[in-house]
């Protein structure tokens, strides 16, 4: 048998009160300081993802006028090319167009004179309607008002019967391509006789007078 020692009874060391509340205490304290860090770092993050962003959008603004300022610069080069093809074609319809205005003066002058029959004839209009569809227009007429833009003068006369500068006479008609003139109508053209205009004018305001005085014209 065993014998029982007096006075080591089976208990534990005693530990101070304090001691024992220590690493809870300690741990207390950590979490504290964690939970008053956290909020911190969480504001750090935000500043530096705002800051990116920033970026983002600036960048994307930056590229965005570059994209616009190259469709504008595209537009403007559609354009241009676009609108020198009109012109480089215009050119070239109007540099073949006046090889054959002596070829259709002479058209003129046979139909004019009744010569424009048999076969001459038809290719004469076949002629026309090929230049018509390649844009040529034939202008010119008498009496129309004398334009030194489109006209060219080779006679001069007066008339009593006209008011203005007139076209009396064509010469040779005159071609254009759209707003492009390749010849000028040559004309010929008709003054006002000097000083009879205003003395005709006089005379009519003189007899319109006399007759106002007199109470009208005498009834036969």
């Amino acid at each position: 048998m065993t014998e029982e020692t007096p006075g080591f009874d089976d208990k534990k060391p005693d530990v101070p009160a304090e001691a024992a509340q220590a690493p809870d205490d300690a741990a207390q304290a950590e979490s504290a300081d964690t939970a008053g860090s956290a909020p911190a770092g969480d504001a750090n993050q935000d500043v530096a993802l705002t800051a990116q962003l920033d970026q983002v959008r600036t960048a994307l603004n930056e590229r965005t006028a570059d994209l616009q300022r190259l469709q504008a610069e595209y537009q403007n080069y559609r354009r241009r090319v676009e609108r020198d093809r009109v012109s480089v074609k215009e050119i070239a319809a109007a540099n073949l167009l006046t090889e054959l205005l002596p070829v259709l003066d002479d058209v003129g002058r046979a139909r004019e004179h009744g010569e424009l029959v048999g076969g001459f004839k038809s290719v004469a209009e076949s002629l026309e309607t090929v230049v018509a569809k390649l844009g040529l227009q034939q202008f010119g007429k008498e009496g129309e008002p004398f334009d030194p833009t489109i006209h060219e003068a080779l006679m001069h006369s007066y008339a009593p019967d006209v008011t203005e500068t007139t076209c009396v006479a064509i010469l040779q008609p005159g071609y254009r391509i759209g707003e492009r003139t390749i010849r000028p109508a040559r004309v010929a053209v008709a003054e006002p006789q000097p000083g009879a205009q205003p003395g005709k004018a006089a005379s009519e305001d003189d007899a319109k007078a006399s007759d106002e005085e007199s109470g009208g014209p005498d009834e036969g």
